[in-house]
């Protein structure tokens, strides 16, 4: 969705390389699609560069519907459903040319409700209605906002999803939760479907998560699958129709780069700097490249926050071993080595690697930035000898556990079946 609102509270493939792209599989016979009905689906939140005091949502219905958001403060006592606020989402009625229907449409709402108050729980509700009609609403949700100081919390870092989304990528994210259901938000490092313009295969991400990205904010970095050839754009591909429209992610990357818009971003989190590099950008855009550096490279400068997670696609370092990613090494690790980022996290190799590396190379955990590489779906590569891991693994799907708080970072990976993997803990005086 091109714009997005605004809302105060009180007022209320690039799809693989260019040859693999150009011999694609022969067609498969595709699944008609249910059309998107009245009732709202697809509902997800999203954190927004102030996550003390606001809260994305987005959702979609049937083409042709307004979309409105009611919200209160939650409390023990049913109460809060008797005068709740009521806001205008703003609404782009779209037809999409998806794999499985040239002419598919649906409304996506989005809002961003604002001057919430810090570290506390609302409850929401999103629907969507034709003039003079009622409003088929979804069931209320909750969300906490983050508190406006430093204090302990969790998030959960999943690698590629993309293939078997939900037959069996899914267990992974919803043993993730099982473990961690009290995670201030989910990151999800590129690939998260496997062909850009399946809607079927958004279908499947989306009914994955279910409720859970309901309540629970879902920050996204882009993938190559994410990405469609685009002869106009400068590096010949764009961000898919989707993205934008799915998702109301922070609009603060680099002013130069509108094509990263809501794909490089970032936001402060309870003492925690989260940053998403568009990894598609820096790897094929030269423009791009220089100004996405700069604008991090004033990130990490005057960064306020006591730990710094930078996390894309496209590893630095990889795990496969006949990948490597030259030119997104080159442009950000110095960065990266001069103001002591604490952890990148990353996805594409459909592997599990992690260690420390320094200025000169592979460290121990306490002399360097750690880096991983993970995957939370079926599809798996070879695992290299690699000198910087500390630990890897092969054909293992996996999800990640980070606490954060004021002296330690710690970072804990399991097995789809919930067994240890891999932990390390990173620590500040």
């Amino acid at each position: 969705m091109t714009m997005k609102t605004r809302i105060l509270s009180g007022a209320l493939a690039f799809c693989l390389p260019l040859p693999a792209l150009a011999a694609d599989a022969p067609a498969q016979q595709q699944e008609p699609l249910a059309p998107a009905t009245v009732r709202p689906e697809r509902v997800i939140l999203n954190l927004t560069a102030d996550p003390a005091t606001e809260m994305a949502v987005t959702w979609r219905s049937a083409p042709g519907l307004a979309g409105q958001v009611q919200y209160a403060k939650a409390t023990n006592s049913p109460d809060f459903v008797k005068a709740p606020l009521s806001v205008a989402a703003k609404t782009d009625d779209a037809t999409l040319a998806v794999r499985e229907d040239p002419a598919f449409r649906a409304a996506y709402h989005a809002a961003v409700l604002t001057g919430l108050e810090p570290d506390t729980v609302y409850a929401y509700r999103v629907g969507a209605s034709r003039a003079g009609d009622d409003a088929q609403w979804s069931e209320w949700f909750q969300f906490r906002t983050a508190a406006r100081e430093a204090k302990p919390f969790r998030f959960i870092y999943m690698g590629d999803m993309q293939n078997q989304i939900l037959s069996e990528a899914s267990r992974t994210l919803r043993m993730a939760f099982r473990q961690a259901g009290d995670a201030a938000f989910t990151i999800h490092a590129g690939d998260l479907i496997n062909r850009h313009d399946s809607d079927a295969e958004w279908g499947e991400w989306f009914a994955s998560g279910g409720f859970l990205y309901a309540q629970t904010p879902q920050m996204p970095t882009p993938g190559n699958h994410e990405y469609v050839r685009d002869e106009a754009a400068r590096a010949g591909s764009s961000i898919n129709g989707q993205w934008r429209r799915q998702f109301t992610l922070p609009e603060n990357g680099p002013a130069e780069v509108p094509a990263s818009r809501e794909t490089s971003w970032y936001t402060d989190y309870q003492g925690l700097r989260l940053i998403s590099i568009d990894s598609m950008q820096v790897d094929r855009d030269e423009t791009a490249r220089k100004a996405i550096v700069k604008w991090l490279d004033g990130l990490l400068a005057k960064n306020p926050s006591r730990w710094t997670v930078l996390f894309l696609h496209f590893p630095l370092f990889s795990s496969e071993p006949g990948r490597d990613n030259p030119k997104v090494r080159a442009a950000l690790k110095p960065l990266i080595d001069k103001y002591h980022v604490d952890l990148v996290l990353q996805g594409h190799d459909h592997g599990y690697a992690r260690g420390a590396i320094g200025k000169d190379g592979p460290a121990a955990d306490d002399a360097g930035t750690t880096y991983a590489v993970s995957v939370a779906g079926p599809k798996m590569y070879d695992v290299g000898s690699l000198p910087w891991a500390r630990k890897s693994a092969s054909r293992t799907q996996a999800y990640q556990v980070i606490d954060v708080s004021q002296g330690e970072l710690s970072y804990r990976a399991y097995t789809a079946t919930g067994e240890p993997l891999d932990a390390v803990t990173l620590r500040k005086p």
